[in-house]
């Protein structure tokens, strides 16, 4: 970790009388009216544990390299859990550049400071990503899939099956949930692939995986006419969502749309479309997110006339199926984004939302809960990579959730 120096266990103070008291944990040096004091000596096991609880996450690893007792202390299974309802801590942003040999970096928003870490599996621009609850799921699909689910804090990961029969698709789209209580989760991966020698008709089918019983469910298979499916996907309040894009001639204002599934309804065959919501607005791209179990999208609007230039990018949440509007992107703030760039990453977790853009390590945050757009601090880039795109995902850093 890159940052402050470590916290030091020990201080020095004086020992001088008042009020008649002498603090008889104070061990006086013959040399000088000074005096070394551990803290260990002075507080309980269960207090430095409390206090080491509430700190930001990134000192809570410096704290740990102090002594050998504070790390027995961080380390435990109980301060794991006990850190976790003691403080939520605000998510942070991993920032990756597209190259053979990425590079990256997880910007800290409590600190608002950017850290040098490394995932456990070698990810590149290609993978799918999903995140919840601080586990964060990669996928690879290429002639076969590659799953992996890992805490990027911990760096503890588990590779998983694919779907029995899975194979290759023209389109994926990857989604998680995870339950903060019993850490159980589910995974996601809504497949779409042109059906062969048939114009315009695509098959859609819905892999379902659960932790609990590490095995893998197709939840639904079907075939759209006019539309496929993507590349984005969310897990919310229960629900899977996922964008579906159209493939013939439409009117500009149904380029995009969304879809509202139930895992446990297993729809029929055919019934798909009746799910359908659509968007707010034209678009040139929608990247949805999962916010206290509320259904947000953050979407590039489209010109009237020609849906595929950007001119300028919203915020909206879903309310059964209707959206409603929360931000837009001000001027000052999209002209230093890239007003020419159709298509970003975005993520979000609790109030934070996070926007990306593809052609530089710019990174533009906005709180959901004070309605303010902000700058994270420059991310540490070297100039080898700036002429690199870079994409990336949000998370939650937590300490206690395992694969």
């Amino acid at each position: 970790m890159e940052g402050d120096t470590p916290w030091i266990s020990y201080y020095y103070c004086d020992t001088t009388l008042e009020h008649g008291e002498l603090d008889s944990c104070l061990e006086v040096s013959d040399e000088e009216n000074k005096a070394v004091v551990s803290v260990d000596s002075i507080l309980p096991d269960e207090l430095v544990e409390r206090i080491l609880s509430y700190l930001p996450i990134a000192t809570i690893f410096r704290a740990s390299c102090v002594c050998k007792k504070w790390h027995e202390i961080v380390t435990s299974k109980r301060f794991l859990w006990s850190s976790a309802h003691f403080l939520t801590h605000m998510p942070w942003y991993f920032m990756f550049t597209s190259s053979d040999e990425p590079v990256g970096y997880a910007y800290d928003p409590t600190l608002r400071k950017w850290y040098g870490i490394d995932l456990p599996c070698f990810v590149t621009s290609n993978w799918l990503i999903a995140s919840s609850c601080g586990l964060v799921c990669f996928m690879y699909n290429d002639n076969r899939s590659e799953l992996h689910v890992t805490n990027p804090m911990t760096k503890c990961c588990k590779r998983l099956a694919e779907p029995p029969g899975f194979k290759l698709s023209d389109y994926t789209a990857l989604g998680m949930s995870v339950d903060r209580i019993s850490q159980a989760y589910n995974i996601s991966i809504v497949k779409s692939k042109q059906v062969p020698e048939i114009f315009n008709q695509w098959d859609l089918s819905i892999h379902i995986y659960n932790s609990e019983t590490t095995t893998w469910v197709t939840s639904l298979t079907d075939v759209l006419t006019g539309w496929r499916g993507g590349d984005e996907s969310v897990i919310c309040d229960g629900f899977l969502y996922f964008l579906i894009y159209s493939t013939g001639v439409s009117m500009p204002d149904s380029r995009h749309g969304l879809i509202k599934y139930s895992p446990s309804s297993r729809s029929s065959h055919g019934l798909l479309m009746k799910n359908f919501i659509p968007v707010p607005c034209s678009l040139t791209c929608g990247r949805l997110m999962n916010l206290k179990e509320k259904l947000v999208m953050v979407g590039g609007i489209g010109k009237q006339d020609r849906s595929d230039i950007i001119k300028g990018i919203g915020i909206w949440v879903l309310h059964g199926t209707e959206w409603q509007g929360v931000a837009r992107m001000p001027h000052k703030f999209f002209q230093g984004f890239g007003e020419f760039d159709e298509v970003f990453a975005s993520g979000g977790t609790g109030d934070l939302i996070y926007i990306q853009s593809y052609g530089a390590p710019a990174l533009l945050i906005f709180d959901m809960n004070q309605r303010q757009w902000k700058w994270s601090q420059k991310c540490p880039v070297t100039k080898r990579f700036q002429l690199q795109l870079f994409t990336g995902f949000c998370f939650e850093p937590r300490l206690e959730i395992v694969p």
